[in-house]
């Protein structure tokens, strides 16, 4: 159930604006305002003698049945277009097309059917990638053993790999995990390697950079996702069993598999 009581409650009781409500109950902002709006709407005052599930038939009351034949159809091609600009989710698109349709589908119907129209578009449309466009980073799947002088003991080093999408220049180092430290650590040296960052990182969903997979709105790790804004970068993990969202550093890793740690 929606946290409608929550947000009413720390904006009357507590007096915090939209955004901080926001980032408290971890919803949106236009979450947030959306239930401001829809409650004052309805003319009523706070405090409330209605129980949550009162609150939530009047304030979001059944939407009335369409035909699905006699619903607007979205412009796919737009919807394309618009996705692929940095900071643009399909969670937005959908809204603003909702906002023009309010009679319009729903969320999951708009996302599955966006997917079997980009799968038709894929298969004819070639990748291409501006120059500071995309940065493609992952790990690759061999490792590197390494001995320890002191011990003679042998470790594995974890080897990351980051390629710029235009031009394939490559950087890769050796780490001792992937967890969180050296994930972001490899990140800042790949960073004054190259001498500056691109527009977009794409990860795969490795666990230090997404804590939740999806194929629409993953969610991404807090650190990592500080670390993007301190950046100025945006972050779109590739979609999972798709391996054309992150061909080029597959080859990236190939390549320093066969020609260094071979």
């Amino acid at each position: 159930m929606r946290k409608v009581r929550e947000v009413l409650r720390l904006k009357f009781d507590a007096g915090l604006s939209v955004r901080k409500i926001a980032a408290s109950l971890r919803i949106s902002s236009g979450s947030a305002g959306n239930y401001l709006h829809r409650f004052n709407a309805c003319g009523l005052s706070w405090p409330t003698s209605l129980s949550d599930a009162e609150l939530e038939r009047l304030l979001f009351p059944p939407a009335p049945t369409v035909p699905s034949d006699q619903r607007p159809m979205p412009d796919w091609a737009w919807v394309h277009a618009e996705s692929r600009r940095p900071g643009v989710t399909l969670a937005l698109l959908w809204q603003e097309y909702r906002l023009a349709h309010p009679q319009g589908f729903q969320y999951s119907w708009f996302c599955e059917h966006y997917r079997l129209w980009a799968a038709k578009v894929d298969v004819v449309m070639r990748q291409e990638h501006r120059a500071g466009e995309k940065l493609f980073v992952d790990y690759a799947g061999q490792t590197a053993p390494i001995i320890d002088r002191s011990t003679g003991e042998i470790r594995q080093a974890q080897i990351f790999v980051a390629v710029l999408g235009a031009s394939s220049y490559t950087f890769a180092e050796a780490t001792w995990s992937q967890k969180l430290p050296d994930w972001l650590g490899s990140h800042v040296r790949c960073f004054a390697f190259f001498g500056g960052t691109t527009q977009i990182l794409v990860p795969d969903n490795l666990r230090s950079g997404v804590t939740k997979a999806h194929r629409y709105e993953p969610d991404i790790n807090p650190s990592y996702r500080d670390l993007a804004e301190h950046y100025g970068v945006a972050v779109l993990p590739a979609r999972s069993r798709k391996p054309k969202d992150k061909a080029k550093v597959e080859v990236g890793v190939q390549v320093v598999e066969r020609w260094i740690l071979a």
